[in-house]
């Protein structure tokens, strides 16, 4: 054996036993956590958010290494809107780990009880999932977001952010722990990945369930896919975010002008971003130049058939690709569609079962909508921009889960629990 292989060996090893010991330390956790009470936690999420404060500008100096590395590497501006920090959104940071502290518990809740004719009496009550690997991408706030809720909800959690955001989510973290330490609670309750190395991935979707109870992946396609290909423990997947909004021949021209433009442009590399502008062919004449006069005033470059460039020549041709993608920039694609069953068709072929809106007046076709679009959540007459674990009232979240098991939609500190079953008796025995 050469020396590189040697060397490459013991890399690999060190690296897995360093894996191995994160499992190790977040399952000790777990009972501390299992058994905290809801005033243990809650003043540990507001030490949390005091030690965001005051470590703001340490937080700022973090990001600024990672932003001018993310430069250096000629990354795209939409990237840059997603990993950038400044005072208002650390600011934002904190507060939204007060709003989680602000949540009812989710564990211990009895979601129902009953009586049994033999006198048994039954309830389901909620409970931690136990240990969370959380992979995600570039936002260094989801570092905030995942630790806060996860405790919240009495789990342990060990936390894979994105290269880019290395420096930055160090600095959360250490709040993070902090807060902890100063509830009486377990540092290792809330980890992260010491390391930019992708096979401390493969190590905790492969190699570790014997630690970990759930992933929960937050980020593009292929990184989702990869985790639902490797992981040996269930996958809680946060898909793409190709939303649609859809505006019918009822849409007030107003209405349709202001929720497309927030759709799209409010920030277009968050996932609850609008993608495809679908229009009803009764209102082409009259609604879509209006809108694509102010999605050009927002500097939007627009895609679409060739239905719609005839209506407007600022439209550039879309392609067959356009409809599958999610821009997370300021790019929209346009199609028109032969009304509300039109976009019900389209939607089902090309979205991704996260956000769908329809702007109209009539309630029927609205209803018609709601009901037949196979997305977590349909809106009527608002900005998919609101699909967020904040604007739902859940203080965050770590995703939008898009699939049908255990919690489609935002993923909020209720969400990050399952239930079990007590039964209590008084001497019965089964004949």
């Amino acid at each position: 054996m050469s020396s590189v292989e040697s060397l490459d060996r013991d890399q690999t090893q060190n690296l897995r036993d360093t894996m191995i010991s994160l499992g190790k330390a977040a399952r000790a956790a777990m009972p501390a956590l299992a058994n905290a009470t809801t005033e243990v936690k809650n003043r540990a999420l507001l030490e949390m958010a005091k030690a965001v404060r005051v470590q703001s500008a340490a937080i700022l100096t973090a990001n600024a290494q990672d932003v001018a590395t993310a430069k250096a590497n000629n990354i795209s501006s939409a990237f840059l809107d997603r990993l950038i920090l400044d005072e208002a959104r650390v600011d934002a940071m904190a507060a939204g780990i007060e709003a989680i502290a602000a949540l009812p518990d989710p564990v211990g809740n009895v979601m129902d009880s009953w009586d049994r004719p033999n006198g048994l009496q039954m309830s389901r009550v909620r409970v931690p999932l136990g240990v969370i690997g959380i992979i995600y991408e570039s936002r260094p706030n989801v570092t905030a977001d995942a630790g806060a809720l996860c405790l919240k909800a009495g789990n342990a959690v060990i936390l894979r952010g994105g290269s880019e955001s290395f420096e930055s989510s160090r600095a959360i973290l250490a709040c993070l722990k902090e807060g902890l330490v100063a509830a009486g609670l377990p540092d290792t309750a809330i980890q992260s990945i010491p390391t930019t190395d992708r096979a401390a991935v493969g190590i905790l979707l492969q190699d570790m369930p014997e630690y970990v109870d759930v992933i929960v992946p937050r980020g593009g396609k292929s990184l989702v896919e990869r985790v639902q290909n490797e992981a040996r423990v269930p996958v809680l997947a946060h898909l793409e975010g190709l939303c649609h909004t859809y505006i019918d021949r009822d849409a007030e021209i107003e209405m349709a002008k202001s929720i497309s433009v927030n759709a799209k442009m409010r920030r277009t590399g968050i996932c609850g971003a609008t993608e495809t502008l679908l229009i009803d062919q009764a209102v082409i004449q009259s609604h879509l130049p209006q809108i694509v006069d102010a999605l050009v005033d927002k500097g939007c470059e627009i895609r679409g058939d060739t239905q719609s460039q005839k209506i407007d020549s600022r439209i550039t041709p879309a392609t067959e690709d356009d409809w599958f993608t999610e821009y997370l920039d300021s790019i929209v694609s346009v199609k028109i569609v032969d009304g509300v069953e039109g976009a019900i068709d389209h939607i089902a072929k090309y979205g991704s079962h996260h956000t769908d809106s329809i702007v109209t007046d009539n309630i029927e076709t609205a209803e018609r909508f709601l009901s037949q679009v196979d997305s977590a959540i349909v809106m009527h007459n608002t900005s998919t921009q609101f699909a967020d674990g904040g604007e739902f009232g859940m203080g965050a979240e770590i995703g939008i889960s898009t699939g049908r098991l255990h919690s489609p939609g935002p993923v909020g500190a209720e969400q990050l629990t399952t239930f079990k079953y007590v039964v209590r008796g008084s001497g019965q025995i089964r004949p």
